[in-house]
């Protein structure tokens, strides 16, 4: 007889199974209940399908509709094999790619017979999709040989699964089987997990929501693909609040904004650089300003540094080999030739853009012999950065190919680390409450691939742990988390994800504990002891990038910006032109108490002024008519209110003013 398998469960509780038993045996064995919610197990801590038999002793959770991470996630994968099946039933001919579930949904890529898909195409994809949710068909797992695999996809007319299936088992290692699921008589090469059955999803609470076009895997030189986009949740409340938050995004898009405030254009002579109209700039001259007011008090020195390097410092600092694609190379020098010869030699040295500035303040601090007593020494730089980004994926200002950062770097001795990362927390938190965010604290820790040794990354995070725990932010009210794997490969890295007023995530700042590039660079400071000791060089931003931060403010505040920011904080409009010459007094007034106003006399109704400047989101407008004229007030209306409030003039420049007033950092 088989040795029998122990199974224990989360409650330390342990079941002993025969070999072949499956999660969805001990489900059921435990209860009808449960064994009707299990939707998948996590055994050993991977989630694997209910029906697979365990494989030896195993640690067993099963996973239910209330694990909603994991159940999310399933529930978007099967989504996008039924979506294929749909679309292949109804367009007979079309091939399919890939299909992965996404973080609000998922997406499949098809190669059409006849023509490329459009949204037209979505309501009958749709319908065809709850068909195959009613037939409730199980998923069904299976290992197939590579070569059994490459047959049937080639007999099928599927050549991009065939060349796939060839490369596979290759590239993974995987030796010659690979596992498909199957749903009827359709299937698709997949890891899996997958739930038990079609019928598990609700008809209801998924939708397609657009078709774009998309390179076989992401290669431009490949063919072009029809995506179709998708969203999917656990039950159709969740749906429609998804659905509300797409349309409230829609309108808080800052491109659309943007363009109706007047603050910004990107064209194609500029690809991916942007071009900031006045109003727009007044938006990044604020800021710079309020964030100089805030380093200034953090003791920080502000510096300036070249646009273009010499490739051999970005060889040094390893930048040369981790970014080279994504940085603007040019010759150092540009032979004057007339003839038809090479514009360009072979042997030219080679420029570059800087993609970040880190390099540069490293150089900074190489000047002059530094000591213990000269650290921490606080570097930092508004830094025009260049990186050549895909034009696909270029956003808004949300990604963009010029972009400048509130850098900095902190030149520190190790016992100061802890420190320095502290007040660097409390900083980031005092800002980021000025601008009404909340935030959550992720712990990036070391990727497969760095430099450095153990010992070397044990310490960096640590005193990154530490600091976030003398901060008093490592806690459940501040999201904290650690990431495995996602720090850079010179160091890990603190990062500040913020939620914005609909429910957004942003990741903007971080500060990264870096021993790496001080090594590299030959940064050193004399000691107590008189020797050379490297510095901890520690990377740090707030804003990120200003076109990026002034994207996500526009967003988050739908354009209403707090009137400190706002580009035209107060209009005085006119009812009638017996006004005007008492207009002018006031916009005067306003100018000289530091407000930006402008004025408008235009011959037209009221009404239309108001919905103009309400659609421009002019915090205030100030309308003027002859009994506003004759006892020197003004009637106030306030940016998204109906009514209006009637004050003298001087008390309503007092509260203008006030609310102008930038937020006090000190």
């Amino acid at each position: 007889m088989s040795a029998l398998f122990r199974i224990t469960l989360p409650d330390g509780s342990v079941r002993e199974v025969a070999p072949g038993t499956t999660p969805a045996d001990v489900a059921a064995a435990i209860g009808p209940g449960l064994a009707k919610a299990a939707i998948a197990a996590r055994v050993d801590g991977e989630v694997r399908d209910l029906t697979r038999a365990f494989d030896g002793d195993a640690r067993l959770a099963l996973i239910t509709a209330r694990d909603e991470a994991d159940a999310l996630e399933l529930v978007r994968h099967d989504l996008a094999h039924v979506m294929a099946e749909a679309v292949q039933h109804l367009f007979p001919g079309t091939q399919i790619t890939f299909g992965p579930a996404t973080e609000d949904g998922f997406y499949y890529d098809f190669a059409p017979k006849d023509r490329p898909f459009t949204e037209d195409d979505l309501p009958a994809i749709e319908e065809e999709m709850r068909r195959i949710i009613a037939r409730d068909e199980p998923f069904q797992r299976e290992v197939w040989s590579r070569q059994q695999l490459i047959e049937r996809w080639n007999a099928q007319g599927e050549t991009f699964k065939a060349e796939w299936a060839a490369e596979l088992s290759a590239k993974e290692d995987s030796g010659e089987e690979l596992t498909i699921y199957r749903q009827g008589e359709w299937l698709d090469m997949c890891r899996g997990p997958h739930m038990p059955s079609t019928g598990r999803l609700d008809p209801a609470a998924f939708k397609l929501t657009r078709v774009s076009g998309a390179y076989w895997r992401g290669d431009q030189n490949n063919a072009m693909l029809s995506r179709i986009y998708g969203t999917g949740w656990l039950n159709k409340k969740q749906l429609d609040a998804h659905l509300m938050r797409l349309e409230e995004a829609a309108k808080r898009d800052h491109r659309k904004l943007g363009q109706e405030m007047d603050l910004f254009h990107l064209q194609a002579e500029a690809h991916g650089s942007v071009f900031w109209h006045p109003n727009g700039y007044i938006i990044w001259r604020e800021l710079e300003a309020y964030m100089r007011r805030a380093i200034d008090g953090a003791g920080y020195r502000e510096v300036k540094t070249p646009q273009l390097m010499d490739a051999r410092q970005w060889e040094q600092s390893g930048h040369w080999g981790k970014y080279r694609e994504n940085m603007f190379v040019i010759p150092d020098e540009v032979p004057n030739t007339e003839d038809e010869g090479p514009i360009v030699s072979d042997d030219a040295d080679w420029m570059a853009l800087k993609p970040m500035n880190c390099p540069a303040h490293v150089l900074i601090f190489r000047q002059g012999i530094k000591s213990y007593r000269d650290l921490p020494l606080r570097l930092y730089e508004n830094g025009c950065c260049h990186r050549n980004e895909p034009h696909g994926a270029l956003h808004g200002l949300m990604r963009v190919r010029q972009f400048t950062q509130d850098d900095a770097h902190i030149f520190c001795r190790e016992d100061q680390i802890v420190e320095e990362v502290r007040n660097f927390c409390a900083l980031a938190d005092r800002i980021y409450k000025d601008f009404g965010f909340t935030y959550a604290i992720k712990l990036a820790l070391r990727p497969d691939k760095r430099f450095g040794s153990e010992e070397m990354w044990d310490l960096s995070e640590n005193e990154l742990r530490d600091a976030v725990v003398a901060a008093g932010l490592a806690t459940e009210e501040y999201g904290w988390e650690e990431l495995p794997g996602e720090g850079a490969f010179y160091a890990p890295k603190l990062e500040w994800h913020l939620t914005d007023a609909i429910g957004r995530t942003w990741q903007v700042g971080t500060i990264q504990s870096d021993r790496v590039l001080p090594d590299r660079l030959d940064a050193s400071y004399v000691g107590e002891d008189g020797e050379r000791h490297r510095p901890i060089m520690l990377h740090r931003a707030i804003f990120g990038s200003y076109e990026r931060f002034i994207g996500i403010l526009i967003e988050h505040f739908a354009g209403k910006l707090p009137v400190w920011l706002a580009p035209v904080q107060a209009v005085v409009a006119t009812i009638v032109s017996d006004a005007d010459g008492y207009a002018g007094e006031a916009v005067d007034k306003l100018k000289a108490a530091g407000i930006r106003v402008e004025p408008d006399l235009r011959n037209e109704k009221i009404n239309y002024k108001v919905r103009e400047h309400s659609l421009a989101k002019v915090p205030y407008l100030l309308v003027i008519g002859k009994r506003e004229a004759e006892e020197a007030t003004v009637a106030i209306r306030t940016l998204g209110s109906q009514g209006q409030q009637v004050m003298p003039l001087d008390d309503a420049i007092a509260m203008l003013t006030k609310e102008a007033t930038p937020p006090d950092l000190c």
